[in-house]
């Protein structure tokens, strides 16, 4: 097995005061790393990873990088029918492409599986780290499969903040952004939330499993398949910060 790093360069910088007049400097840097099997290039499978890693004098951001890295083994395992885990990036790399080449030899007609995975900042502040992660894997089949999310962590303790410790109040927030989605997508407020072809279970107008922030917006994705067919692809509802911020704790 061959792979390639790259380091592309230093991006941002944030120093956030904490308790105790602590200041940490978080900064964060890119990197790239490419992993192929022993193979011809039209037999090739592929793991390509962008990622960051997170740089501060404080045990949160160790942390929240071991969580990212964690991320990116699970994903990479995800699709393994053994119990065996990988313990390390390029462990779980490696142990993807062999599953191709095992695959291979059962199934010779088989395409080349491909694994990319994006993990990026969206945004940093002294009350939240929010960082976007997105994934494509095609391991035969029809088409690949693809999905965007974010984690958003506590810079003080490097812990995940769960959806509803971010949220005063779910349920007013979920009515405010139902109106929203509603406008947007042309459902008038006496009509079925399903009416124009959408899946929310029960009828009922629902949050997106994950919601992100930028310095801006608050970022609501639905996936493939959570609220609508594969071909709708993934659904995004866009909330200025400035509307949002009644409903947050932070």
């Amino acid at each position: 097995m061959s792979f390639k790093i790259r380091i592309i360069f230093l991006l941002f910088f944030v120093s956030i005061s904490c308790r105790k007049e602590e200041t940490i400097l978080v900064t964060f840097e890119s990197f790239s790393e490419e992993y192929k099997g022993n193979c011809s290039n039209d037999d090739c499978a592929i793991v390509t990873i962008d990622y960051i890693k997170l740089q501060g004098e404080k045990e949160a951001i160790d942390k929240i990088n071991f969580t990212l890295g964690s991320s990116i083994i699970y994903f990479l395992n995800s699709n393994s029918e053994k119990r065996i885990k990988a313990a390390t990036v390029p462990e779980a790399a490696n142990m993807f492409i062999k599953g191709y080449e095992n695959d291979k030899k059962e199934f010779p007609e088989l395409s080349p599986y491909e694994a990319e995975i994006s993990i990026s900042k969206s945004l940093i502040t002294s009350k939240i780290i929010s960082v976007k992660t997105e994934h494509y894997t095609f391991t035969g089949g029809a088409h690949g499969n693809s999905s965007t999310s974010f984690l958003n962590f506590d810079p003080l303790t490097g812990a995940l903040i769960t959806t509803g410790s971010l949220l005063k109040n779910k349920k007013e927030f979920t009515n405010f952004v139902e109106v929203l989605f509603r406008k947007e997508k042309n459902i008038a407020k006496n009509e079925s939330i399903n009416s124009t072809g959408f899946w929310f279970e029960n009828d009922t107008f629902s949050l997106p499993e994950s919601i992100g922030f930028s310095d801006k917006n608050v970022i609501l994705i639905y996936n493939q398949y959570e609220i609508a067919s594969y071909a709708d692809g993934a659904i995004e509802l866009i909330i200025p910060l400035e509307k949002a911020n009644p409903y947050l704790t932070f």
